[in-house]
Parts: C-alpha cells; sequence; structure tokens
C-alpha cells in the first residue's frame, strides 16, 4: 500500500479498462470491483472516477465508512495535496 501516485496518474484511471481509482483526502483507492457494491449506485463513483472525490465523499460519508472499506480498496496516496 505504500504506492505513490500524481494526480495525473490518477487521472488516467477513469474507466473500466484502465481500472477507477479516485483520491479522498491523501489517499488513493481502487474502486474498480466496488463499484457494483456501492449503496448509492454506480453512476455516482464513474462520475468522479479518475478524481479528487473528498468533496463529495465527505457531504455523503462519515470516517467510519472510510475505515471500514480502507483496507479493502486503498492502493496508495497522492504525491501532491489534491485539489478540491
Amino acid at each position: 500500500m505504500s504506492k505513490t501516485f500524481s494526480l495525473a496518474e490518477v487521472a488516467m484511471h477513469k474507466d473500466a479498462e484502465k481500472g477507477l481509482y479516485i483520491v479522498i483526502d491523501d489517499g488513493v483507492y481502487d474502486i474498480t470491483n466496488f463499484v457494483d457494491e456501492h449503496p448509492g449506485g454506480a453512476k455516482i463513483l464513474k462520475r468522479v472516477a479518475g478524481k479528487d472525490a473528498s468533496k463529495q465523499f465527505w457531504k455523503y460519508h462519515n470516517e467510519g465508512v472510510l475505515k471500514k472499506y480502507s483496507e479493502k480498496l486503498r492502493i496508495g496516496s497522492v504525491e501532491e495535496k489534491a485539489k478540491l
């Protein structure tokens, strides 16, 4: 889990072919296999794939949700502070 990603690398992962990555705060999450499990539906996750989803995530979720899925989905961190 110690891989560091640039925002440009995360941005390349915005479709099912290359995988779906999002940034939440300083973490990078691979949501490719989680999209269909997401209670809010796949559409919302596909809309933020390849981007910093921190603002949208914290609007609808609390820290418990991030802790619950972090071990399963977090693949690294961003090397520079993401822009909200």
